[in-house]
């Protein structure tokens, strides 16, 4: 067997397992209000997101285009790097959830990958239009997904002003499994197909999928990408959802609502365009919307400056990481 076939065959074990890190640590995006919310049980609840997201991540591959061909140069980046990027990638997220930290599993993915390339063939390798788009993500995502949720929630308070206190609680009760399922499948939509793109590119460095404008997406790497992400959120990452659900601001059902509605549109949006977002930055963004409209006292800042910094801190973090290990793969040989 090959060099180039083994470390292929890495890089679809490893992306499984990202894949699967990805779920149980992302699982807060899509179920932590409506668990802090108590309108679900968490054993319901993880069932739900898990079945959704495998639905969400089979429902297109734009996401997967744009990872696979659309950062970095899939002409020129070989199998070793994509094993460098995952690798880093899954070591972020683990140290992540280690500490309760909802931070980005794409960004992870996304910058490992711009590291472990740039450390072998230089920036020259970063296709300009995918990290532009990108990077408009990073913005795009927490700062509407605040406005959007604070505004959702104003309308609410208002729509709602005459009803009573015991209907709302009923009625967003019940429509809060929708937006929570909403959530889950919009999750599975965007962050299931990074890893897809991952697998595609370390195919098209082997020669078996097309680059350029032939990129495509095989479907066996389809479907087992969305089955590891909905098995990962069916495990359930419980230290994070604490901190989305119940430390950033107390949410109550029609809280929720608009929290997971506010960001499973935004998601959406995004997944149709091709962008590759942080679902964490959305559902963190929505909800400090939704809580900042009671009182600016009601979210507990102290907790979001801790989320931001490690938002921040990914980008850079996984850059080096994805960078040395590539540099250390090819000193000990390890290279297609």
């Amino acid at each position: 067997m090959d060099s180039g076939l083994i470390l292929v065959i890495v890089v679809v074990i490893l992306g499984v397992c990202f894949e699967y890190v990805n779920g149980f640590h992302d699982a807060a995006n899509a179920i932590a209000t409506v668990v802090a919310t108590r309108v679900l049980t968490p054993l319901q609840a993880v069932l739900m997101a898990g079945t959704l997201n495998l639905v969400g991540a089979l429902s297109g591959v734009a996401v997967a285009k744009t990872v696979g061909a659309g950062i970095v140069d899939s002409k020129i980046v070989t199998q070793d790097l994509v094993v460098a990027a995952l690798i880093s990638a899954i070591a972020w997220d683990l140290l992540t959830w280690w500490f309760g930290l909802p931070t980005s599993s794409s960004h992870a993915l996304i910058f490992s990958i711009i590291g472990a390339s740039v450390a072998i063939h230089g920036v020259g390798v970063v296709i300009t239009d995918g990290l532009t788009k990108t990077s408009f993500g990073i913005v795009y995502s927490p700062t509407l997904a605040f406005l959007v949720g604070y505004l959702v929630m104003l309308s609410l308070y208002w729509i709602l002003r005459n009803s009573s206190w015991g209907g709302v609680q009923r009625f967003f009760g019940k429509a809060q499994v929708l937006s929570s399922a909403y959530m889950a499948f919009s999750h599975g939509g965007n962050d299931g197909q990074k890893t897809m793109g991952v697998i595609a590119l370390a195919l098209a460095a082997y020669g078996a999928v097309p680059t350029g404008a032939g990129f495509f997406i095989p479907d066996w790497v389809k479907v087992l990408c969305a089955v590891s992400i909905a098995i990962g959120t069916a495990t359930g990452g419980w230290r994070i959802i604490r901190t989305m659900g119940v430390r950033i601001t107390k949410l109550t059902p029609v809280q929720g609502f608009a929290a997971e509605t506010t960001a499973g549109t935004v998601i959406e949006i995004a997944t149709r365009l091709g962008i590759p977002i942080s679902t964490t930055h959305a559902i963190s963004g929505a909800i400090l919307g939704v809580g900042a409209t009671r009182r600016l006292s009601a979210v507990r800042w102290g907790i979001a400056g801790r989320i931001v910094t490690a938002w921040v801190l990914t980008i850079p973090g996984c850059f080096v990481m994805g960078y040395v290990l590539a540099l250390v793969m090819r000193a000990i040989g390890i290279h297609a």
